[in-house]
């Protein structure tokens, strides 16, 4: 079994802190662009324009925003090629490959309990 080392405070890595570290961090992957992204550039690099395909609804402001967070965060790399127009694209780290596991987690999470929600949903609506 392998132990995750944490060099900050107790309270940097303390979810239910306001202050914390570990709560920024979880505000700014917690959103709905920023999972969809990661879950895009899980697939493998891509350039802004093939991104902004992927995550149907979204805006060239939000993925500009999410794409500097996520990679301000360690989570995805930006590569520009100089070349006329530049050529840039995005691409996972390895900690954001890590954190695509667990959006693939509620992925599949969300395909299990699709239809419960729904009726769920309905239910309470009623």
């Amino acid at each position: 079994m392998v132990t995750k080392q944490f060099s900050g405070s107790a309270e940097d890595a303390d979810l239910r802190r306001a202050d914390s570290l570990a709560r920024e961090i979880f505000s700014d992957v917690a959103n709905k662009w920023a999972l969809l992204i990661i879950e895009a550039l899980g697939e493998g690099t891509l350039r802004f324009s093939e991104l902004r395909s992927r995550v149907e609804g979204i805006s060239h402001k939000m993925l500009t925003q999410n794409l500097r967070m996520l990679e301000r965060n360690g989570l995805a790399e930006r590569t520009v090629y100089p070349t006329v127009p530049p050529r840039v694209e995005y691409t996972l780290t390895e900690a954001g490959h890590g954190l695509r596991a667990t959006v693939d987690g509620m992925c599949d999470w969300t395909y299990r309990y699709f239809r419960h929600i729904e009726t769920a949903r309905r239910r309470f609506e009623a």
